[in-house]
């Protein structure tokens, strides 16, 4: 699959996998995916992302995502399922800092047992190159280019998604705006 990626697209894998060893983190995920996105400014996905959420808007796509982080990477809904059987995540997350400190939960721990370049992909992060192959063919894409891999962002659900959709990144909004002609 790799081979049908673009020069773009393969840049944002490359710098997915540079912030997750800056991270320290065991694999690499969705969020770097979408970190190395928010990096590029030459490419069809940087141009939708600019638009729909101006470099103004960043620190607080950003400071979703950690705070998603510190709720152990558990979206809204998951909060409200939990919630439905009368589990209080708030409540849960400051119980567990208290004793364990400030982003606990986040699982941001260093891992000294890699080597750096060897990160595997986490599951969901496979499942957006998978599902970014699946946009392409839909879309009738002969490669699969950056904007790819940001709709398929979009799609698969979890923080990522919830943090671009709070932000005005939907599924829908990056398609018009990479399928306008305005688009690099």
């Amino acid at each position: 699959m790799f081979e049908r990626f673009t020069k773009a697209a393969r840049s944002v894998v490359k710098g997915a996998v540079e912030h997750a060893e800056r991270d320290g983190a065991r694999a690499v995920t969705h969020e770097h995916l979408l970190l190395a996105l928010l990096d590029r400014d030459d490419t069809p996905a940087a141009a939708a992302l600019r638009q729909l959420c101006p470099p103004g808007r960043r620190p607080s796509l950003l400071a979703a995502l950690a705070d998603a982080r510190r709720r152990a990477g558990l979206s809204r809904a998951d909060a409200e399922a939990l919630a439905g059987l009368g589990i209080d995540l708030g409540a849960l997350v400051a119980r567990v800092e208290q004793t364990h400190g400030t982003g606990a939960l986040a699982g941001g721990h260093k891992d000294p047992g890699r080597w750096p370049g060897r990160r595997p992909f986490s599951r969901e992060a496979k499942s957006v190159l998978v599902q970014s192959l699946r946009v392409a063919l839909a879309r009738k894409d002969r490669e699969i280019g950056d904007e790819h891999i940001l709709l398929a962002l979009t799609t698969t659900g979890g923080i990522v998604a919830e943090a671009l959709a709070d932000h005005g990144v939907t599924y829908a909004s990056v398609d018009t705006t990479v399928s306008s002609p305005a688009a690099p």
